[in-house]
């Protein structure tokens, strides 16, 4: 499984829609998947899929089929490289454990592959659960996600721990997977999906959602994941090289508290979009964290309060794709 920061040929935006949870502020989404698609296309291709056509930048190819809404991330196809062949892995997904409905969804991968928009090669495994948010890969063999989600209900059982991971393993061509043991976000609906928390960079290097205020809600298990992270060595043996990202100020939607996160950035060819959230000593530090991890991309913020009102961020919009 290639690492994210590898030579990309596209990426995948499935667009918000009248009939999705984003009806009540659909103006204020689409200004944002607008922003998200001008970016994207100055750098490489984009694909758009949606029941409806949208006004869309040139470098765009659309894909008119039914969604029941827009987390490409979770949804899209799973890319691995095997022998120079691009194989695109079509995983089942349920809505993060049966939460939602997501029969619309599931079906998009089948319908991309028949328009030929895609290279590579269809690989179907959909009676096993993985959404691409709750896996990282290093491009050399590591696989990181999380115990939360993946042994979570719904999911796969009764497959054991150690079931999942030789699928993953055998899959995604992985010579190991690490496991984070904690670390989940309030009003996160993933189970604690690897994006929102710890991401891989080049460089043995590890960004990580960091809490340093003990009243928070969310300090203990930051805390524990933290320590962990620091007993863990890459395969050669060593520690990884860690940056913290802060933690944004909490954002409430009414009484309920919203999964913000810093860790949660798109990697594209040339430039990085990271999410920003109206705070700008917290944006403007986890900017220069992320620069720090990736020298010599441009940096773009991407203003993603609109999107955390339905749980995610910027990352969870997308899917990227290989030459």
């Amino acid at each position: 499984m290639p690492a994210e920061w590898e030579p990309q040929s596209g990426i995948q935006l499935t667009w918000p829609h009248e009939n999705t949870d984003w009806a009540s502020i659909l103006d204020e989404i689409n200004d944002v998947y607008h922003n998200m698609a001008r970016e994207i296309s100055r750098r490489e291709q984009l694909i758009i899929v949606g029941p409806e056509k949208v006004d869309a930048p040139d470098n765009a190819r659309q894909l008119i089929c039914p969604t029941n809404d827009t987390w490409a991330r979770d949804h899209g196809f799973i890319t691995v490289e095997e022998d120079g062949r691009l194989r695109l892995l079509d995983f089942c997904f349920n809505g993060w454990g049966a939460k939602f409905e997501a029969g619309l969804d599931n079906a998009i991968n089948r319908r991309l592959y028949e328009s030929a928009i895609l290279e590579g090669e269809y690989e179907g495994h959909l009676d096993f659960v993985l959404e691409g948010g709750s896996i990282e890969s290093d491009g050399n063999g590591t696989i990181f996600t999380t115990t939360g989600c993946l042994t979570a209900p719904h999911r796969n059982q009764p497959l054991t721990k150690d079931g999942i991971e030789e699928r993953l393993k055998l899959w995604l061509g992985a010579e190991r997977v690490v496991w984070i043991d904690h670390g989940c976000l309030a009003g996160d609906d993933t189970d604690g999906h690897i994006d929102t928390l710890v991401r891989i960079a080049p460089g043995d290097t590890l960004l990580y959602m960091g809490c340093d205020d003990e009243h928070d809600e969310q300090y203990t298990e930051l805390k524990r994941m933290e320590e962990q992270l620091e007993t863990l060595r890459t395969t050669g043996g060593h520690p990884y090289r860690l940056l913290k990202l802060p933690m944004p100020r909490p954002i409430y939607d009414g009484d309920e508290r919203l999964p913000a996160t810093y860790a949660n950035y798109l990697v594209i060819n040339g430039a990085v979009l990271y999410p920003t959230y109206n705070q700008p000593d917290l944006d403007d530090l986890a900017r220069q964290v992320i620069a720090d991890a990736f020298p010599g991309r441009e940096m773009v913020g991407i203003d993603c309060r609109a999107i955390v009102k339905q749980h995610g961020s910027l990352h969870c919009c997308t899917m990227q794709y290989y030459p």
